[in-house]
């Protein structure tokens, strides 16, 4: 008499109340694979006690539909289709505390495991990375235009009204006071620090190779576009530079 093998891979079980259409098997085995060839996989996942210890103390499940558990077991029985849900909208609520780390017995990292499968979504394009980054292209174009995250002048009492009364801070005479800082680099309001054109180019060079651009062409095309035309620009005046220095 034979046994059957035992597995933990759940072939065909997702979500059966899903309104999303329906996705080749081929391309969620493509979606899992690029999350489980990642150098950082086998290192964030090493089993499951599903003790719950991670979901409990984590406070993005006290506010949202998310458990840490899930994104552990979902990935430690390879259920693609639930993988595949999970990344439509539960992996962002995430606040990559990684307090699920600390606790986890098993030493599992449900907030790196998260961060893998964000990263697969950007790459495949799916519509909730380019919801969740579309309100945050601002912030890159400023990063990869300036070498600066955010400026002062972007700090405005629109953006900012749960401020409330410390809003009105923003009033300030913002040149004045960045004038007044000893360091010149600071001495400005459209950036947070002046970045020289040099280090300008070598951060578009690390984005180029390591393929943030690319992913980046998947989430916003239109965005993509106004970049290289800036690194376009800077590479040229780079080389006149350059070229300045030789003669």
């Amino acid at each position: 008499m034979s046994h059957a093998q035992a597995t933990r891979v759940q072939e065909h079980i997702g979500d059966p109340v899903s309104d999303l259409p329906e996705v080749s098997r081929e391309q969620l085995k493509e979606i899992f694979q690029d999350i489980q060839s990642d150098i950082r996989y086998d290192h964030e996942l090493n089993g499951c006690l599903n003790c719950g210890i991670c979901t409990a103390t984590c406070p993005a499940a006290h506010y949202y539909d998310f458990s840490p558990r899930e994104i552990v077991q979902l990935l430690w029985t390879e259920n693609l289709e639930g993988i595949y849900d999970a990344m439509q909208e539960k992996i962002w609520a995430c606040a990559q505390c990684y307090t699920c780390a600390a606790r986890c017995p098993f030493g599992n990292s449900p907030g790196g495991l998260v961060m893998l499968m964000r990263e697969a979504s950007i790459k495949h394009g799916m519509e909730s990375a380019k919801n969740v980054l579309r309100p945050f292209s601002r912030v890159m174009l400023k990063l990869i235009s300036t070498g600066n995250q955010l400026s002062p002048d972007m700090i405005t009492a629109d953006g900012f009204a749960d401020w409330g009364p410390n809003v009105s801070k923003i009033d300030a005479p913002l040149p004045v006071l960045r004038k007044a800082i000893p360091m010149p680099t600071l001495n400005t309001t459209k950036t947070a620090w002046e970045v020289n054109l040099k280090t300008s180019v070598e951060l578009y060079t690390i984005w180029e190779e390591t393929g943030v651009l690319d992913q980046l062409e998947t989430i916003d095309e239109n965005l993509f576009d106004v970049i290289l035309d800036i690194m376009d620009e800077k590479r040229e005046d780079l080389e006149d530079w350059e070229d300045e220095q030789e003669d």
